[in-house]
């Protein structure tokens, strides 16, 4: 008989906890243990471990492992940089989606049965690796896993998601998810061990294995082989490209960045990312254009749609595997060059109403206030947003506009940035916000995250542009249900 997947004792028994807890009780036991002395990254361990084999995955990307699993990552960072009892708050989000999905009708109950790994019938690696791709291509899921079980024990983690990646990243055009939700699990398995890759890693191989849900909202996808004929016209995985950035690229940085920040369509991008690298800018020097390009473009937006943080997690997960060794050069540029191929981020395209920067006459008008002053004046801007009115937008997230007054967050978080203030502090505030949201389930830590480590990234002269979107960002999420914040804060010493 098939058996379940089990963990040892000590995993096994907060994975439980997570599994068999009601969600009545879910909060106040989580909250509990915190203050037991239970390593966030223990909970967080278990709750990824737990979701993963105890949901199943929905027919569309909301619900099960996909988004607890993604947001791992980002909520452990989260919690690293606030202090006493807020710190608590996103491992408690985290912990009750997990739980929410176990107890959810539409993913659970569900049992991950314990698997063999499986060779090819050659019994060697490269024939296993073909095999792998030969399953995925033909969906056929169960075998696409035993494969990846047995690869994973005979090829250096970067590897097999570089393998995968073969798949994703052409799909990427028909979900954005067949990407996200394998690059995100590997940075959750940066987080808490590779040594679960073998149950963290099974649900995105299932996940590339089915049709996409996307094509039933938005049609049928855009073709990848006009990506691939640039590729070979450039002769891009072919050249001596130079990959490492240097002081030297500053302007040309610049300049890419302009042209792809103020674009009104999409489709131009990735020659224009192509021709970069060929006249001389580095892939680093070129992804980092994309970002600053990728974050002007989201100022633009009049989207409100508070899940659309791909433009700004989709840049910053392509720059983390351009410093994976195990993925191939081939991969790294095309993962840069699909970036705005997938349906969430062409959502975007027909909504770039925008100014990227607020005008001169208003940033005048804006009264002169201290660090905290602005600190304080951005929270209360985000936190009285008008309401939505879900009668008129229902389920369809895709159909929201930003209200105009996150104009005037926007405009407050420029003058953030112009002021020189501490950004660490603009982002630890945001944190602290964005700890409250359980609507997005996961996306505003993303977002936070991402925009975060894309900021740093980035040099000093472009950075600001980063800033600024998280300020947005947070008056776009906030808001639209905190009911896990509600539950909680009364019991936090806060």
């Amino acid at each position: 008989m098939h058996k379940p997947i089990t963990f040892e004792p000590e995993v096994e028994k907060l994975a439980t906890f997570i599994e068999e807890t009601p969600r009545a009780s879910i909060i106040e036991e989580t909250l509990a243990k915190l203050r037991q002395g239970v390593p966030q990254k223990a909970l967080l361990t278990a709750g990824a471990l737990a979701v993963t084999r105890s949901t199943d995955l929905p027919s569309h990307h909301h619900g099960g492992p996909i988004h607890p699993v993604a947001g791992t990552y980002p909520v452990y960072q989260t919690a690293k940089i606030l202090s006493g009892e807020k710190a608590f708050l996103p491992i408690i989000q985290h912990v009750a989606l997990c739980n929410k999905h176990i107890h959810d009708p539409e993913t659970g109950p569900a049992i991950m049965a314990d698997m063999e790994p499986l060779s090819a019938p050659e019994g060697t690696v490269e024939a296993t690796k073909e095999a792998f791709l030969s399953r995925v291509q033909r969906r056929h899921a169960p075998y696409a896993e035993h494969h990846l079980l047995w690869l994973l024990e005979h090829m250096k983690p970067d590897e097999v998601l570089d393998l995968a990646l073969n798949r994703a990243i052409p799909r990427n055009a028909e979900d954005d998810h067949f990407f996200l939700y394998l690059t995100f699990a590997a940075r959750t398995l940066d987080c808490i061990g590779w040594e679960w890759a073998p149950v963290i890693m099974r649900p995105p191989v299932k996940y590339l294995c089915r049709l996409p849900y996307s094509s039933i909202v938005m049609g049928p996808p855009p073709s990848i082989e006009p990506i691939e004929e640039l590729m070979e016209e450039y002769k891009l995985a072919e050249r001596d490209l130079t990959f490492h950035t240097s002081a030297g690229e500053t302007e040309a940085i610049g300049d890419l960045a302009e042209r792809i920040g103020t674009t009104d369509k999409y489709a131009p991008i990735p020659e224009m990312l192509a021709k970069a690298m060929v006249d001389g800018l580095s892939i680093e020097g070129t992804a980092e254009a994309l970002s600053v390009g990728a974050a002007t473009i989201f100022l633009r937006t009049a989207y409100g749609n508070p899940m659309d943080v791909h433009l700004h997690t989709g840049i910053n997960i392509r720059r983390y595997l351009l410093r994976l060794p195990g993925v191939s050069l081939r991969n790294k540029i095309l993962s840069l060059l699909t970036w705005h191929s997938g349906p969430e981020i062409r959502l975007s395209e027909n909504k770039m109403h925008w100014s990227a920067r607020t005008s001169a006459e208003t940033m005048a008008a804006l009264p002169k206030r201290s660090q905290d002053g602005l600190l304080d004046a951005i929270t209360e801007s985000i936190e009285t947003q008008p309401s939505v009115d879900w009668d008129v937008i229902g389920t369809r997230l895709d159909l929201m506009e930003a209200a105009p007054e996150v104009k005037d967050t926007i405009a407050l978080g420029q003058g953030y940035a112009d002021a020189g203030y501490d950004p660490m502090a603009l982002f630890v505030r945001l944190a602290e916000i964005g700890s409250r949201d359980d609507f997005s389930e996961m996306h505003f830590f993303k977002f936070t995250q991402a925009v975060m480590e894309e900021f740093y990234t980035t040099r000093e002269q472009f950075r600001n542009v980063h800033l600024v979107a998280a300020a947005k960002a947070g008056a776009v999420i906030y808001g639209k249900r905190q009911d896990v914040y509600a539950h909680t804060q009364e019991l936090l010493r806060v």
